[in-house]
């Protein structure tokens, strides 16, 4: 029995350091990439395995780096792991770095290392922007309406071809500014033509005035071609203005004439008052005179014989104007107590 189960010590023994041994090399293995390093060794690429150890000490995926270094070396760029480490370390690409230095190489476009790790890190994709070098895009305008000297609204969509300025990549604008100066350039146009029919005429004559202009100066691409796409007429822009001008210098003119007849009528009314005023005063006067003729009896300054002859002339006065009142189709006639009545 003793035999039995020593034996069966040994086995279990020898099982769990089999386990053990199996673990540790798996450990060592997940810790030391030994497939990439073949795979390394086999596509030519120097690399130790101790700096595979420190690329993991470091942080630094191993497959980041050796895979995008084994394809610029199988492309003849001469590139070392400790720019493609750097390089990921500052927050880079290296993938599509490598890519883009793969694509200028082939494409004959002079691209260095250093260049297209700085355009990456500004946040631009230079792998795009290379295969724009080759390959140009097309930018489509937004509709701008722009106004002749007529006063036609013209609306017109360009297509505008760029190609990636590689020496500008880093510094330069973008689309945005691209769409905008085209967008100045075809306003500026439209309005210096001398009507809408000229435009339309020759809608060409747009592209080439706002291609001459320079519009990728500063900007990260180089202006191929300016194609007007569409042209199409809106409003009548000059004709709603000066109706606008008629509607407001109308209103003007009302409000001044309102407030002439508002000066009118309180003149009016000041005058009315004015004419009122000046009766009472008459009649005031004239209510003195009884009382004027009433002293002047009193103090023996009139007579009776004087103010019959008072009353005479005013008798001879009214008739006298009632007969100056009369037209020249009304006759007088004599009332009841010989008077002239009308």
């Amino acid at each position: 029995m003793r035999g039995v189960w020593g034996s069966m010590e040994g086995l279990m023994y020898t099982l769990i350091a089999a386990f053990l041994v199996l673990v540790a090399v798996v450990v060592v293995l997940s810790f030391i990439p030994l497939g990439l390093w073949i795979s390394a060794l086999a596509a030519g690429v120097r690399v130790s395995i101790f700096n595979l150890i420190g690329m993991r000490l470091r942080r630094i995926p191993p497959n980041r780096i050796i895979i995008p270094l084994i394809k610029a070396n199988k492309a003849g760029l001469g590139l070392i792991g400790d720019k493609l480490e750097a390089h990921y370390l500052a927050g880079g690409n290296v993938d599509r770095v490598v890519d883009a230095l793969i694509a200028a190489q082939r494409a004959e476009i002079d691209l260095g290392f250093e260049r297209a790790a700085a355009i990456d890190l500004a946040g631009r994709d230079v792998l795009q922007a290379v295969q724009m070098s080759v390959n140009p895009k097309v930018i489509e305008t937004p509709v701008v309406a722009a106004v002749a000297k007529d006063g036609i609204e013209v609306k017109a969509k360009a297509r505008v071809t760029v190609r990636a300025n590689i020496d500008r990549l880093i510094g330069g604008a973008g689309e945005d500014t691209i769409i905008a100066r085209v967008g100045e350039g075809i306003v500026t146009t439209v309005g210096s033509a001398r009507n809408h029919e000229a435009v339309l005429e020759n809608p060409d004559s747009i592209s080439s005035t706002v291609l001459e202009k320079g519009l990728d100066a500063g900007t990260a691409f180089e202006i191929l071609s300016i194609d007007i796409a569409d042209v199409d007429i809106g409003r009548n822009i000059g004709a709603a203005l000066q109706s606008d001008r008629a509607e407001a210098d109308k209103r003007i003119a009302q409000a001044k004439a309102e407030e002439r007849r508002a000066m009118a009528v309180a003149t009016e009314r000041e005058m009315k008052a004015r004419v009122e005023e000046m009766q009472a005063r008459v009649v005031e006067a004239e209510a003195e005179i009884p009382m004027a003729i009433a002293a002047a009896f009193r103090e023996g300054n009139l007579g009776v014989m004087d103010y019959y002859a008072l009353r005479n002339l005013q008798a001879d006065t009214g008739m006298r104007q009632s007969i100056s009142d009369l037209g020249p189709d009304d006759k007088p006639r004599r009332g009841s107590e010989g008077d002239l009545t009308e």
